[in-house]
Order: structure tokens, then C-alpha cells, then sequence
């Protein structure tokens, strides 16, 4: 065998051993970008996917309503798929598929007045899941990581009686980072450590388990 045909042939296992399975990897990843699990049948979080993910996890999990958590991309331009780059307003898609869009910019307030106040986003929040009209809800920003965990955490808290450890032990464990994961971080503090659940525009709810048939959310 000649040494340049040893060579093409090297060339080719290499391509279908180490370029091969990366590409697919990155297809399947960017598709359907860290799509999980909150509330089985209620509640999902994922990253920004691209419209052929976006459109299968709609179909199949029979989303109603999405929200949109990046404050930097409100109505954010998703790839057609990994393969085609062109782009579809989200808002557009949601409608295209009858789905409600919403957008929710996470906000900060100032430190000392927490735990007095917390931030706007988080009574908005919590407005839009009392009806239960807008589930399955599919909750996301671009990376899945951070602004949608601090969310997350907080329907843990709210809507499943989890615990601040136990919410934020798990925003961990989806990847939010250690090094940024700290009470240092006002996203921390303030959606996750110093969160009361049952409260409502600062006052308890009187039946915390409770949803209001007829309280409307955002955008309606």
C-alpha cells in the first residue's frame, strides 16, 4: 500500500472516528439545547433551540405558553436548525404554532432592601404560573443555565415545597457554576436564598396552594 494511500485511509478514520461523532454532538445538542424536566407534564427549561427543536419540543410536550427570560435578546432570531442558518422571530414561531409568547427580563433591586423587597420579575412570575391556563409552560433564556435557573428554583420553592437548599442545590447541579453560584451573586440572594415562598405583592396567600381560575397574565 503506498504511503499516500496510507495516508488517505488514516485521514478518513480519523474523520469518521473523532469529526464525525462531534458534528453529530453539536446538532443534537444545539437542537434541542439542555431541554429538561421541571414539573413532568407542567413545567420545562431549556436554552435557546434552534426552530426545528423549538417546534419539536412544542409538538411533543404540547407547550402552551414559552417564556422568555433574556433581557439582552427580548425577542430573540432563532436558527432555522444546525444546518440552516437562517432565522425566525421567536414571537413569530409561538404564533405560527399557536403557542403564547412572554417575555420577562429578570431584575435586580438594590441590597439593603432585600429581603423586604424582592424583584419585580419575581411577583410577575409567579402572576403568570397562578393560571393554569398557561401550562405546559416551557421556560428558557440563551445558555439554559442561569437566568432560567433562578426561575426554575423559584417554582420549586413556590409551586413543589422544595426547600432554598434543595433549590439551590440542584440550580448547581444544572450547571449555573460554582465559582459565580455564591451568595456574592445578587441572582442568588435574591431570587434563591432570601425567596418567601406564599407571598404574593408582599402579602401571604391565604390558601397557598390556591391557583386563581381567573387571574390573567402577561400580555393579556
Amino acid at each position: 500500500m503506498s504511503r499516500a494511500l496510507r495516508f488517505a485511509l488514516s485521514g478518513c478514520i480519523l474523520f469518521i472516528v473523532a469529526v464525525v461523532p462531534a458534528v453529530y454532538y453539536r446538532s443534537v445538542y444545539t437542537t434541542g439545547k439542555r431541554l429538561r424536566v421541571i414539573d413532568p407534564g407542567r413545567v420545562y427549561r431549556s436554552g435557546q433551540m434552534t426552530v426545528e427543536g423549538f417546534t419539536d419540543a412544542v409538538h411533543r410536550l404540547d407547550i402552551k405558553t414559552v417564556v422568555n427570560v433574556q433581557d439582552d435578546f427580548p425577542d430573540p432570531d432563532l436558527e432555522t436548525s444546525f444546518w440552516d442558518r437562517r432565522t425566525v422571530k421567536e414571537s413569530d414561531l409561538c404564533h405560527a404554532l399557536h403557542v403564547r409568547f412572554v417575555q420577562l427580563a429578570p431584575d435586580l433591586i438594590a441590597r439593603r432592601t432585600v429581603p423586604e423587597h424582592r424583584p419585580a420579575t419575581i411577583d410577575q412570575f409567579l402572576d403568570l404560573l397562578d393560571d393554569p391556563g398557561v401550562y405546559p409552560v416551557l421556560i428558557h433564556c440563551k445558555a439554559g443555565l442561569h437566568r432560567t435557573g433562578c426561575l426554575s428554583a423559584i417554582y420549586r420553592m413556590e409551586y413543589q415545597g422544595w426547600s432554598h437548599d434543595e433549590a439551590y442545590r440542584e440550580l448547581l447541579a444544572h450547571g449555573f457554576g460554582d465559582w459565580v453560584g455564591t451568595c456574592s451573586n445578587d441572582y442568588i440572594t435574591q431570587y434563591v436564598l432570601s425567596y418567601q415562598p406564599g407571598v404574593r405583592h408582599g402579602r401571604k396567600s391565604a390558601d397557598r396552594g390556591a391557583w386563581p381560575v381567573e387571574r390573567k397574565g402577561l400580555n393579556e
